[in-house]
């Protein structure tokens, strides 16, 4: 099975989680890491190449830091040029059927702050629900979200215990099973 990790970062190098989890996601044997900032720094999307990668993989994985509660910028620009009509959705736009689509993004709160009485007010289960819409609009299977919290006050031991759940959730050939979505060990990290 092959996962095609869109990465969405607008500055890697200064990254220290999302940097570490993209080492981690090349090292699988089957991902693809294709980081969309390094790809298109004018902001130019290749639409025709972004829509082949994605038919040529079985799992898409978006990978970005949490930002403003969603996604990053240029990540919602390649959703909206790439999942078009006609490819994604519609009567034609079947590309997309049967895939799975996964959230794995980082937030700098703890969890706490991710509850109704929680600074944030929100889950980030509730906050990532666009990309679950967008999932089932595409006829994907939404998988459960990669969530790596607390990352202004990580260490490196829980840096590493949230890389070795990516390579985990990566290196899976179960992931799209629903059986391997109900086991808490391949949910939220």
């Amino acid at each position: 099975m092959s996962t095609l990790v869109v990465l969405a970062h607008p500055d890697l190098a200064a990254s220290r989680i999302n940097a570490a989890l993209a080492k981690t996601a090349e090292g699988v044997e089957g991902v693809t890491l294709h980081d969309l900032y390094a790809a298109y720094p004018d902001g130019r999307i290749d639409v025709a190449h972004e829509q082949r990668l994605l038919v040529e993989h079985d799992r898409i994985v978006l990978q970005f830091p949490f930002y403003w509660y969603s996604g990053t910028p240029l990540l919602k620009q390649w959703l909206d040029e790439v999942f078009a009509y006609g490819f994604a959705y519609g009567s034609k736009g079947t590309a997309l059927h049967g895939k799975s689509l996964r959230v794995a993004t980082s937030a700098g709160a703890p969890e706490a702050a991710y509850r109704p009485d929680g600074f944030k007010r929100y889950a980030v289960a509730e906050l990532l629900r666009p990309f679950d819409a967008t999932a089932h609009f595409s006829g994907m299977r939404y998988e459960e979200p990669l969530v790596v919290y607390g990352t202004h006050e990580l260490d490196d031991a829980g840096l590493a215990a949230h890389q070795d759940r990516y390579r985990e959730l990566l290196g899976s050939e179960a992931q799209g099973d629903p059986e391997a979505q109900a086991d808490p060990d391949l949910a939220v990290a």
